[in-house]
């Protein structure tokens, strides 16, 4: 319980922009970056002149945030917009086109985007229940169709070896209310009634790609974490504006999120050794997940129970058809 309870109030943060040296020649993607906990990363990733992709639906409003950031101080790095619908997995292998036509290289991927509680029967373009899709099954598909850029940019000497990364959203969430074992695999091919329910399937959804995509692409130095961004103050809640009312005083600023997602992306307290863990706010690696889920992220063979496999080759499935 004491690990919960200082995620929900976490010390200062330790790792900020101070910490970080200059990024310059490094290319780096934020989905949903044009709005709150992205926008927030990409301001810090443009200050310290990084080349910025900014993934996202709304080309109107992602120009909008770029001019804003760009208003904010000068800086060697660049912002760019790529246009990623991860609700419309028909869509996500042009983005990814798109982006491997203009660049050579990707060194860390955040995959922050996502959406929460959408009204009851929302689905994607796919006809897939909203939540799984636009947080696990689009992600999944997008890093997949990136991963040529990413294992390349590990590969090369000039990389340090860790510092080329994914980096997956989960939540606190997956902790207090997953079922044992994380996912109910059946959940999610019928999916329930409980708009909650499959909030939680998916973000525990994401702490499994995380942990999986660690132990496949282990050996070409990519490093693959996920995390709790925080209680944050954010559009995430706005089909849920009671919870976000509720929880209101206990709500930060998503300037706090972003610096956990820069420690996941950044941080070298995080290598190819602790590769797959998990962070929690404002940047720490959490050293109290859940036994179970632990359990969960291990295939088979090396004592677990295999959920997390089971999960990567469930979203394989669903998105093979568009790869």
């Amino acid at each position: 319980m004491g690990n919960q309870w200082s995620q929900v109030f976490p010390p200062k943060p330790t790792f900020t922009e101070v910490n970080v040296a200059s990024l310059d020649g490094k290319v780096v993607i934020v989905t949903g970056g044009s709005s709150g906990i992205g926008f927030e990363l990409a301001k810090i990733l443009y200050q310290k002149n990084a080349k910025v992709y900014i993934a996202a639906r709304d080309e109107e409003k992602t120009r909008k945030a770029i001019e804003e950031i760009q208003a904010a101080g000068p800086s060697k790095g660049s912002l760019e917009f790529l246009s990623l619908k991860l609700d419309d997995l028909s869509s996500i292998k042009a983005s990814a086109d798109e982006f491997k036509a203009k660049e050579s290289k990707l060194h860390v991927l955040w995959n922050n985007a996502g959406v929460s509680q959408p009204p009851h029967g929302s689905v994607s373009a796919q006809g897939i229940e909203l939540q799984f899709a636009t947080n696990c099954l689009g992600p999944f598909a997008f890093t997949q169709l990136l991963l040529p850029v990413l294992e390349s940019t590990a590969a090369d000497e000039a990389t340090p070896k860790g510092s080329v990364r994914v980096v997956w959203a989960s939540s606190q969430v997956m902790e207090l209310s997953a079922p044992t074992d994380g996912i109910i695999i059946d959940e999610l091919r019928t999916p329930p009634k409980d708009r909650n329910r499959s909030y939680t399937n998916s973000k525990t959804g994401n702490y499994f790609l995380a942990t999986e995509l660690a132990r496949r692409a282990a050996s070409s130095s990519i490093v693959s974490v996920s995390h709790n961004p925080g209680a944050l103050n954010t559009n995430l809640l706005r089909h849920a504006l009671y919870l976000k009312y509720m929880a209101y005083p206990l709500l930060h600023k998503p300037r706090f999120g972003a610096l956990t997602e820069l420690y996941a992306g950044l941080s070298p307290d995080i290598s190819l050794e602790n590769n797959g863990c998990y962070v929690i706010p404002w940047g720490r690696i959490s050293n109290g997940v859940r036994p179970d889920l632990i359990n969960a992220s291990k295939p088979t063979e090396e004592g677990g129970t295999g959920r997390a496999r089971e999960f990567w080759e469930l979203c394989a499935e669903k998105t093979k058809d568009y790869m």
